[in-house]
């Protein structure tokens, strides 16, 4: 989970997280590994390896998972895992996509909408802690999304089951929704993708209210 979000809420009270300097941290070093997977998940993939290349995935989206609960539990959250962890989880989330993509099991919609938020959420998240020290608290309907579209991503790579579509239509950049069978993996792809953009939207909403608080103080 992403390290940025921080307190454990214990009836009323809420305790904020220390964020420490250290660099060297074992959440970090979970975070450099993934990072590490992403070129040689790409690379099985194009060379026609698609279960190992199902597994590199998602070992590395199961990952986002543990360096974060390690980070809260040993009390290790670091001011470079509040950034590395997000970064890498959207060079994850691009990676995967794309190469789904690549191997014609997406349509390029889907690939366009989830780039477009994630290079928004990251050049945008970098503007705001640069400029102002604003951080714009990290929800859980976020990480579902993620979730989602990681389950969603590797089953469309492993490409197996295949269920029926719904027949409702015969557009062919609506997998699923046409007669032709697809990877199960698709309806996930489809929550994560209402989850993210209902997500992105209170983010933008909260950020602009925390930069007009935040100009407001400086005098601007």
């Amino acid at each position: 989970m992403d390290q940025a979000q921080s307190g454990n809420q214990s009836g009323s009270e809420i305790t904020e997280e220390e964020v420490t300097d250290r660099v060297l941290t074992l959440p970090n070093v979970i975070s450099f590994i993934r990072l590490c997977m992403v070129p040689v998940y790409l690379v099985l993939l194009l060379c026609g390896h698609d279960v190992a290349a199902t597994a590199v995935f998602a070992v590395a989206a199961l990952t986002d998972f543990v360096d974060g609960q390690i980070a809260r539990r040993t009390h290790t959250v670091s001011k470079l895992g509040q950034l590395l962890d997000p970064a890498v989880d959207r060079i994850l989330m691009v990676t995967g996509v794309l190469g789904v993509f690549l191997v014609g099991r997406v349509p390029l919609w889907v690939i366009v909408l989830v780039v477009a938020r994630d290079v928004l959420l990251l050049v945008g998240g970098w503007w705001l802690i640069s400029r102002y020290q604003i951080r714009v608290p990290v929800i859980y309907p976020g990480k579902f999304a993620t979730t989602f579209l990681f389950v969603g991503f590797a089953g469309l790579l492993l490409n197996w089951p295949l269920v029926p579509g719904l027949g409702v239509c015969d557009l062919p950049w609506l997998p699923g929704f046409t007669d032709a069978a697809v990877s199960w993996g698709i309806w996930f792809v489809y929550a994560g993708l209402v989850l993210a953009i209902g997500t992105t939207v209170y983010y933008c909403v909260t950020a602009l209210k925390m930069l007009r608080a935040a100009r407001a103080q400086a005098g601007e």
